[in-house]
């Protein structure tokens, strides 16, 4: 499974509010929700998020085995 700790560390770091991606950068707040609840986003989206943040998809999302891909 894809989870988005590491996006919400990222813009800690950078100083970066989900105000600012909302009003400035045109990210929706369903993106933001979607990012919350570890939701599939498109990879489109991870590029803009990834061009915003000046940063690798690594600072953003990372791979964790759920109990379902263990039993693949």
């Amino acid at each position: 499974m894809i989870i988005y700790d590491r996006f919400w560390e990222t813009l800690k770091e950078k100083g970066i509010s989900t105000y600012y991606l909302i009003n400035t950068c045109k990210i929706s707040s369903s993106t933001l929700t979607r990012l919350r609840n570890n939701k599939p986003l498109s990879t489109v989206t991870l590029n803009d998020l990834c061009r915003i943040l000046d940063c690798p998809l690594e600072s953003i999302a990372r791979y964790v085995p759920s109990e379902e891909d263990k039993s693949l």
